[in-house]
């Protein structure tokens, strides 16, 4: 028993201390590997989009997302790191969710309102680290990683707002018009149906 207690011990990986410092540099080497895995996807969401407004927003958002890495290298001068090699697997993941919903989801209303969700939920997510990195940047008395996470917290915040106005004022209503469609039409021709259906009646009785 103790030998084995022993070996699941040194099995473990050891923790490591770190400071405030480090704390920043893992938060900022998450976000720069998230606008890096977001910035290659954008296009393709752009070009699923049928919505025009919707198009012009994720291409938008890519623009954003290359300044931001511009910037991120910027801070990491400042405090004397690399950017790294780690993927930011919470990310990949939501990213992930947005290309699949492409090869799922016929264009049109019901996958715009799909990517704006899968967007929003990336965005959220963003919004999170850029805020964890912004104070602790002010703790830590660096102005260029502050300055550049204000940016980002002040357009993705709008940009999100944005996104909720697109999909209350067209994409939704745009969706549910679709459905009605579908729907006076199944009606339609059910009701021919019907009237054919009664039509052979009467000539089989007669």
């Amino acid at each position: 028993m103790a030998r084995t207690s022993k070996a699941k011990r040194s099995s473990r990986r050891e923790k490591q201390s770190i400071d405030a410092t480090d704390l920043l540099v893992m938060e900022l080497q998450q976000i720069n590997s998230a606008e890096s895995q977001l910035s290659r996807v954008l296009p393709r969401l752009a070009r699923a989009a049928d919505s025009e407004k919707l198009r012009r927003m994720l291409e938008r958002r890519q623009e954003q997302g290359e300044r931001i890495l511009g910037e991120l290298e910027a801070a990491f001068d400042e405090l004397e790191e690399s950017p790294g090699r780690n993927r930011n697997v919470a990310a990949e993941g939501l990213i992930n969710d947005a290309r699949e919903h492409i090869q799922e989801v016929e264009e049109g209303p019901a996958l715009d309102a799909v990517l704006i969700a899968s967007i929003q939920k990336t965005e959220h997510y963003c919004i999170g680290a850029w805020g964890t990195a912004k104070s602790l940047g002010e703790a830590l008395e660096k102005k260029t990683t502050v300055a550049a996470m204000e940016r980002a917290l002040k357009e993705g915040k709008s940009y999100d707002q944005e996104l909720t106005e697109l999909a209350e004022q067209e994409i939704t209503p745009a969706l549910l018009s679709e459905e009605t469609d579908e729907t006076e039409e199944e009606s339609s021709a059910g009701g021919q149906g019907t009237r054919r259906n009664a039509g052979a009646e009467r000539r089989v009785h007669s």
